[in-house]
């Protein structure tokens, strides 16, 4: 079990990365749009600058959901190498049972 500091962390980065998802766009493309004015585009990356950084959707880390580990995830099931075996050899996945040749 990981550490609920780490995983109510990691919370608060997909929270603030949803609150901020729209503005930063906004700002992205009016940096990336070379029609603009270099000022404008400019003044956009202080703004983009001044966001905090936990706003960014890079910083949220895939963690298990029922564990919280933070390595060896697998994106469809979110959940750890660990825990996808444990709940497939029981038969909790459907569809998904244990190689045998």
């Amino acid at each position: 079990m990981a550490k609920t500091s780490a995983i109510h962390r990691n919370a608060k980065r997909a929270r603030m990365s949803a609150r901020d998802k729209a503005k930063r766009i906004a700002l992205k493309n009016i940096v990336m749009d070379r029609s603009l004015p270099v000022e404008d585009r400019f003044d956009a990356s202080l703004k983009l600058a001044e966001l905090p950084r936990n706003g960014s959707r890079v910083r949220v880390r895939l963690r298990c959901k029922l564990t919280g580990r933070s390595r060896g995830n697998y994106r469809k099931f979110e959940l750890c190498r660990i825990a996808l075996r444990e709940l497939a050899s029981t038969g909790q996945i459907p569809g998904m049972v244990k190689s045998s040749w």
